[in-house]
């Protein structure tokens, strides 16, 4: 499959769709298992879809017609709230309201590491150079974990114990994006360790939502930040090298809540996935809606994009 699009929502269902005839081309019924599912991630080479379900991960595999997981990774006591591939897509990485953040093997399926934040952990990132993990949560704090040494090496709390809803890094690790519930975005340049200037250093802060902000996320190119809100919108806001940030676009036409974004490999495109039961296809230049993809019976709260090289 060249491009793989997949949507969840609270109606239990995970769905496949054919991007540009926006027919639904398979669907993961899920119907002997609670929970809903939170948030979805496509493994680098395109084999794998994983599934954050209520407090444990479903490992799906994308060209199979199978409505049961490949694996299941179970451990975590709380609702699991990210779900990330490390690049060569050995390990898997997921944050709980539990308050951990585990990396799995996708090889033996055991627990590789598991890291106590001690608050619930609201999203985490691998960090392209694939040796720490970036996280945020319910505290207002942001995270850098060592892969290598099993540790926090960096703590910031931009915002006091206003909780941290969303993180973004940059594809090249120049810069990190931070959300909060507040509709507040944070910005840091990220130097390098081996400098004299500090890991994070803060740039600039700007009010992107009055209302509740559910997503942030930069695109692959990192010329745009995308934000997801209560109020249904998503703003595009350009970036210079200066971490300047402009807003470009309101994406409208979703009806409730937008939870989650993802943009395509060549950020000329955006989906999203709303309370309206809807997930969206944007071209970015025009700001317009090119496909809307409708089934879901619920919320649609998350969704995962690749259209890039497998």
């Amino acid at each position: 499959m060249s491009v793989v699009l997949v949507t969840g929502s609270y109606d239990h269902d995970i769905r496949f769709w054919e991007a540009w005839s926006g027919i639904c081309s398979r669907t993961i019924t899920r119907k002997d298992e609670q929970g809903q599912v939170n948030r979805l991630a496509i493994s680098p080479d395109k084999r794998l879809l994983a599934a954050a379900v209520h407090k444990k991960v479903n490992v799906y595999e994308v060209a199979s017609t199978s409505s049961g997981p490949l694996i299941s990774f179970e451990g975590h006591n709380g609702n699991i709230t990210s779900v990330s591939f490390h690049s060569e897509g050995k390990w898997l990485v997921t944050g709980s309201e539990d308050g951990t953040i585990k990396i799995w093997d996708l090889r033996s399926t055991h627990l590789h590491r598991n890291y106590d934040n001690e608050a619930p952990v609201n999203d985490v990132v691998v960090h392209p150079n694939q040796g720490e993990l970036i996280s945020c949560d319910q505290a207002g704090r942001i995270k850098q974990w060592d892969l290598s040494e099993n540790i926090c090496t960096h703590e910031l709390t931009p915002a006091g114990d206003i909780p941290m809803r969303s993180i973004s890094l940059a594809s090249d690790g120049s810069c990190l994006v931070a959300g909060n519930y507040k509709g507040k975005c944070y910005v840091w340049k990220i130097n390098d360790e081996r400098s004299d200037l500090p890991r994070f250093q803060a740039v600039t802060k700007f009010q992107a939502h009055s209302k509740y902000l559910t997503r942030c996320l930069l695109s692959p190119d990192v010329k745009y930040l995308a934000t997801c809100s209560a109020d249904t919108t998503v703003k595009i806001w350009s970036l210079t090298s200066n971490y300047e940030f402009k807003l470009e676009k309101v994406l409208q036409g979703h009806q409730r809540w937008v939870w989650d974004c993802a943009f395509s490999a060549d950020s000329a495109y955006l989906v999203t996935a709303s309370s309206d039961h809807t997930a969206r296809l944007w071209e970015m230049a025009s700001g317009e809606t090119v496909r809307q993809y409708s089934g879901h019976h619920k919320a649609a709260v998350c969704c995962a994009l690749h259209d890039g090289a497998g």
